[in-house]
């Protein structure tokens, strides 16, 4: 009856011995590691993972002293390549026998995660738009002033002044409107993501004929109601930022991937969509400095000397007109961005 119990619960259950061998798990153990017990059973549990964070000690310890043991946010690496952060309890049963309780926590990190960066933005957004009109009335003002002098003014080279003025001025109101984002109301109508990638990927081969681009579509995609010229902008932004990227740092055979995919029962934020478009964008260069990572999508911040630090932001501010968000992680050699977009739209 107890077994019947654990075989339908959601934590991950196992049963070690004392030299710490498999001898049971639950279905929801063998998802979680993917592995089925029928194949590991008498295996030592440790030598099933290619990392385990410390649980080996864990365990020998819990043994050892036959007292329960809790590690949180323990991070285990899997031999078929995936990795899982798990929560888990290590109880002492007998001197022979000890009960582990892993529950998994990838999906509450995640949550966390995407919920704090929603609320940067939004904390964001405010910020900027009272920016923009806190410096938008002034430069109005110094560049009527400007003109009504240069109307004064004889001299020539006098006039020159007052047009570098101008011009300066104009220059930063549109630096302004750029830190807003896209100006247009956004026109939902039913939207081909492929289309939207390909006219992308047109561009980019035109621009930078030195990176392959590759692709990698999921034709099954449905449509979904968004605004196609936005979503041309917000793919194009990302893609850009990783080819100048590898452009700067020399990478040797740059390459950019498009690819995307359907996530099913997939949360983000704090709400759950039945159907997610996933659009990945991964490049070969250099990785991200870990020291832009939390500030990635903020307006003004570039990794680059001549980037204007607005690309990520507005692309992020599109999605976000979509209910969707950009995700990225990154490492040497390997960077990914994934522009995840509900396929349903929310009545609000």
């Amino acid at each position: 009856m107890y077994r019947r119990l654990m075989e339908h619960l959601t934590t991950a259950v196992l049963l070690l011995d004392d030299e710490l061998r498999l001898r049971w798990m639950n279905p929801a153990a063998e998802a979680l590691l993917a592995i089925s017990l029928g194949r590991v059973k008498k295996h030592r549990l440790p030598s099933l993972l290619a990392e385990d964070d410390g649980m080996s000690a864990v365990l020998a310890k819990a043994r050892d002293d036959q007292h329960p043991f809790t590690q949180r946010e323990v991070r285990l690496a899997l031999f078929g390549g995936a990795a899982a952060t798990v929560d888990y309890t290590v109880t002492p049963l007998s001197a022979t026998e000890l009960l582990v309780e892993m529950e998994p926590r990838d999906r509450l990190l995640r949550i966390s995660r995407e919920e704090a960066l929603l609320n940067r933005q939004e904390a964001i957004k405010v910020l900027s738009r009272g920016l923009a009109h806190e410096v938008k009335n002034p430069l109005g003002g110094i560049r009527g002033a400007a003109q009504l002098l240069e109307r004064d003014l004889d001299d020539p080279a006098l006039k020159e002044f007052t047009r570098v003025i101008v011009e300066e001025a104009d220059r930063l109101r549109d630096l302004v409107d750029s830190m807003l984002g896209p100006n247009q109301v956004t026109r939902y109508e039913p939207l081909n993501i492929h289309k939207v990638l390909e006219r992308v990927r047109t561009l980019l081969v035109a621009e930078t004929p030195g990176v392959t681009i590759e692709r990698d579509y999921d034709p099954s995609l449905p449509d979904f109601p968004g605004d196609e010229a936005q979503m041309i902008q917000a793919v194009l932004n990302v893609a850009r930022n990783a080819v100048e990227a590898m452009t700067e740092a020399g990478t040797e055979s740059p390459s950019l991937l498009l690819r995307t995919r359907a996530r099913r029962q997939f949360t983000l934020g704090a709400e759950r969509h039945r159907l997610v478009c996933e659009v990945a964008l991964i490049d070969n260069g250099p990785g991200i400095p870990e020291s832009l990572e939390e500030t990635l999508f903020y307006p003004m911040v570039s990794g680059r000397a001549d980037g204007s630090g607005l690309g990520l932001s507005i692309a992020q501010g599109i999605l976000h007109q979509h209910q969707g968000l950009i995700e990225c992680e990154s490492r040497p050699g390997h960077t990914e961005f994934r522009l995840l977009i509900p396929l349903e739209r929310r009545h609000d």
